[in-house]
């Protein structure tokens, strides 16, 4: 992944020009592309630091089927961009692996303000907490490996398991935290996302999310339980 390479997915040509003109002048290299098609296309040719993507474009797709295909195979940061700032829409997006959603109108030093930060969270930011990183901090748990300063999950058969960035911040959390209560509040904080969606349903949706990725049957979780009325608490046994 080249860290300063954006690419834009917006059928809207003056929407294409603006922020291709406006990230360019904060130091990036923009591609901006009308649909799906040029997405696939480009996405061929090399790797991007992050992808601001339309909910809404032509030729019967749309953001969401773009995002599960993208999210199929890839863990690279994903912005959402509609003309709709919708609750359901947000949580949709975030479900289906977002790192950020942005209603238009939007103002474009916010729009680089949140580039900025998916980007800091991708790159292993320092935690806002008193326990930071070390060089070889690995967690073990129920068969699954995560190796914290790679960024990099293993399933119990040895297989790699992308997580988005959100993902995870939210996993490292509750590895630091077993057996500990959690607050919406605390997970919002911990994980960094006050800033990003400062709503109880946005950590549901990543905690659905991640869910799938690591519990035998994620309609009855096993290792993240929900504590009714309070958070969440992750309850297996950790390395």
């Amino acid at each position: 992944m080249e860290s300063d390479r954006i690419l834009v997915v917006d059928d809207d040509a003056r929407i294409r020009q603006m922020l291709a003109l406006y990230f360019e002048e904060n130091g990036y290299r923009v591609t901006a592309v009308a649909n799906g098609a040029g997405m696939r296309s480009e996405l061929s040719r090399g790797s991007f630091a992050a992808i601001f993507l339309d909910l809404v474009l032509p030729g019967g797709e749309n953001g969401f089927d773009l995002l599960k295909e993208l999210r199929s195979g890839s863990d690279v940061p994903v912005l959402m961009l509609t003309g709709q700032d919708d609750v359901t829409d947000k949580v949709i997006g975030l479900e289906f692996g977002a790192d950020d959603y942005v209603a238009k109108p939007f103002h474009l030093r916010e729009l680089l303000a949140r580039l900025r930060t998916v980007l800091r969270r991708r790159a292993g930011a320092a935690q806002p907490t008193t326990q930071a990183a070390v060089p070889d901090e690995t967690f073990r748990f129920e068969g699954f490996v995560l190796d914290v300063p790679r960024r990099k999950l293993t399933s119990p058969g040895g297989g790699d398991i992308p997580l988005t960035s959100g993902e995870f911040d939210m996993l490292v959390v509750f590895l630091r935290n077993a057996g500990r209560v959690l607050t919406r509040d605390t997970l919002m904080d911990l994980t960094r996302n006050r800033n990003l969606e400062a709503f109880d349903r946005a950590i549901d949706a990543q905690i659905v999310r991640l869910r799938k990725k690591i519990e035998p049957d994620p309609k009855a979780p096993a290792l993240i339980q929900s504590v009714r009325s309070v958070g969440y608490v992750f309850t297996g046994r950790v390395a």
